[in-house]
């Protein structure tokens, strides 16, 4: 046993031909069906070369003889794709990194009030047939990045830059190749300066929790890559054989960082597609696709702002105070306690207006590593009412409601249950609903939706209950307000549900009312 070979999703590849040599002699094999490979060589060091119809061939060097199988990796002929940095500020730029096993056409898009391409950056092939083909590292790389555009880029005119557009707001790369395959992939561009009343957060640590590729996610094999890779999922993997498995029953410092530098494709929005369309998939529904639905609405109805990521507020980028209201949007559930302390400060001292319009929000802590990664602080707690609760603070004490699992992955609309607030601008009685009309196709039925928020032992004393979900088994979402001393103010929907659903006139007429408030 020399090693084993696995694709970008760590799935074993049988099949692979092998070809070993130390200089001077040669070997050959055939990896079997889990992907092992076994010959018998002397220990030392030796060039491997593999290669499999379907998949980018490569060379790499290991020695062998440790006692420890290596992970050699191959990336399927699938085109993949991402940007580096993932969020800049306009006018900054921005290295586009592509795989794909035939010439491509690229072109910038900015999803506002509608997708609009911004500019066409042209069609690729690197002359060589396969030179788009990327190498991927052997081993765990979802730890330290896939590093495209690193192995056979040494003439820096062959590396490819874009500067971001001087409007702000949230781009996509759209990639399309010969053949007809596409994919796509995000960009958050903030302003050189403040040029709204309204920051909007991207919730970019989540999109990053739940990018499983390279093998590994916040929720698949979360502490790493188990010693073979994975044929069957079904029969080999603790998720689905053992009733009792939970991912995160481990302490925080057995969880190895998730790197941002990889592609992303849960989080595709589709070419054509538009912000009146349902959100379509089960990933989608929660990340940047759903987000755009919400700075769809927000551009469409005349609310300027601006949109930064989570790191701009961790390393203060996003400066608060240039602000009137934060809006947070859809699944802010990974923050750094920089945030909280930044956005708590904000709104209990110095006035700020919090619009949480989302679900499952600061959830958990993560702490960023400095290398375009993020450990996150995910071991759960019976005896806390949230991880970032177990780690640091309550949740429920700045959002004023907290994630619990009643009502998960189910959908309803909400029912009135403070029709006097100032939020229904006198427009309904108790006992009234909205939120039935959604875009959310993963868990329809209305706008208390996919996971729900409820007020906690720890939200503020002055907390009202605007309205509550009719989910099942008491697991509606809780829409609730709360002002602070210093003037602040925090409105919390309780659902990821909600950006998709601002087609229905009540959650459009209660979002208008919340930021006509809070904007004065």
């Amino acid at each position: 046993m020399i090693g084993y070979v696995s694709d970008e999703r760590y799935l074993a590849l049988p099949g692979v031909s092998v070809e070993i040599t130390d200089g001077n002699r040669y070997w050959q094999a055939v990896s079997t069906a889990s992907g092992a490979i076994r010959v018998e060589l002397p220990p030392g060091e030796y060039r491997v070369t593999l290669a499999k119809d379907g998949y980018g061939a490569k060379h790499v060097t290991v020695s062998i003889g440790s006692g420890q199988p290596h992970q050699f990796r191959l990336l399927s002929d699938r085109v993949f794709g991402y940007v580096w940095p993932k969020w800049v500020r306009a006018g900054e730029r921005g290295e586009f990194r592509i795989h794909s096993p035939e010439p491509y056409r690229l072109s910038l898009w900015r999803h506002g009030g509608a997708a609009e391409e911004t500019a066409l950056i042209g069609w690729f092939d690197e002359h060589a047939p396969r030179a788009t083909v990327q190498v991927t590292p052997d081993g765990d790389y979802t730890r330290t990045g896939v590093r495209f555009n690193e192995r056979g880029f040494v003439d820096p005119s062959h590396r490819q830059y874009v500067t971001a557009p001087d409007r702000g707001g949230l781009y996509y790369f759209h990639l399309e190749t010969e053949s007809g395959s596409r994919f796509s992939f995000p960009w958050v561009v903030a302003p050189r300066t403040p040029s709204a009343r309204i920051a909007v957060l991207a919730s970019t640590n989540t999109w990053n929790a739940y990018n499983n590729f390279g093998g590994r996610s916040n929720y698949i094999n979360a502490a790493g890559l188990p010693a073979e890779p994975i044929l069957v999922p079904r029969l080999e993997m603790r998720r689905y054989t053992e009733s009792s498995f939970s991912e995160h029953d481990l302490p925080d410092d057995a969880y190895p960082p998730l790197s941002f530098e990889r592609p992303e494709p849960l989080n595709q929005i589709g070419f054509g597609e538009r912000p009146e369309d349902p959100v379509r998939g089960r990933q989608p529904c929660h990340l940047a696709a759903a987000e755009w639905r919400l700075l769809s609405w927000l551009e469409r109805s005349g609310y300027d702002h601006d949109l930064y990521a989570d790191e701009h507020l961790h390393d203060g980028t996003l400066d608060l105070d240039a602000y009137r209201v934060l809006v947070l949007n859809t699944h802010p559930e990974y923050w750094s306690r920089e945030m909280y302390d930044a956005v708590w400060s904000w709104v209990h001292e110095r006035g700020g207006k919090l619009a949480y319009l989302g679900g499952n929000g600061v959830d958990c802590e993560v702490s960023f590593t400095g290398d375009g990664a993020l450990r996150f602080l995910t071991h759960v707690s019976g005896s806390h009412e949230s991880r970032m609760h177990r780690s640091y603070r309550p949740t429920s004490a700045l959002l004023g409601v907290v994630f619990t699992n009643a009502g998960a992955m189910t959908g309803a609309p909400y029912e009135v249950l403070s029709p006097e607030h100032w939020a229904f601008g006198g427009s309904c009685a108790r006992g009234d609903l909205f939120g039935v009309r959604s875009l959310h196709e993963r868990c329809p039925g209305g706008a208390s939706a996919h996971e729900t928020d409820k007020v906690g032992a720890f939200s503020p004393d002055g907390v009202t209950v605007l309205a509550r979900g009719l989910n099942p088994d008491s697991g509606g979402g809780e829409v609730v307000h709360f002002g602070t001393g210093s003037g602040g103010e925090v409105f919390s929907a309780g659902s990821i549900g909600w950006s998709s659903s601002l087609v229905d006139p009540g959650v459009a007429a209660v979002t208008r009312a919340v930021l006509d408030r809070f904007l004065g």
